[in-house]
């Protein structure tokens, strides 16, 4: 796919999702240089490129804050939890026999 106005290529749907898997589990900084790497064997639009690379960067921001929450929400669900059996009424046997 090109460009009417500069003659360059654009990363393509198919060449993103490509692209994409071969990078998913990279830290951010190889994951570019994987990226250059494919890019510099074309001639590609570099503000098609960078695109792809902030998309990259605010999927994984994403990520990382849906672990953050995922944690959280676990510790909260934790605390609630023990908040909930510290206060549990004591049953009509544990009542007897603490007497």
């Amino acid at each position: 796919m090109e460009q009417q106005n500069t003659g360059q290529k654009i990363l393509d749907p198919l060449e993103r999702a490509k692209l994409g898997f071969k990078v998913f589990s990279m830290p951010f900084d190889e994951a570019e240089e994987v990226i250059d790497e494919y890019v510099s064997h074309g001639n590609y639009d570099p503000a098609s490129v960078e695109l792809f690379k902030e998309q990259l960067d605010t999927q994984r921001h994403i990520q990382e804050k849906g672990v953050e929450l995922l944690s959280t929400s676990a510790q909260i669900a934790r605390q609630v939890v023990t908040s909930i059996i510290k206060n549990w009424p004591k049953t009509s046997e544990e009542n007897h026999s603490n007497s």
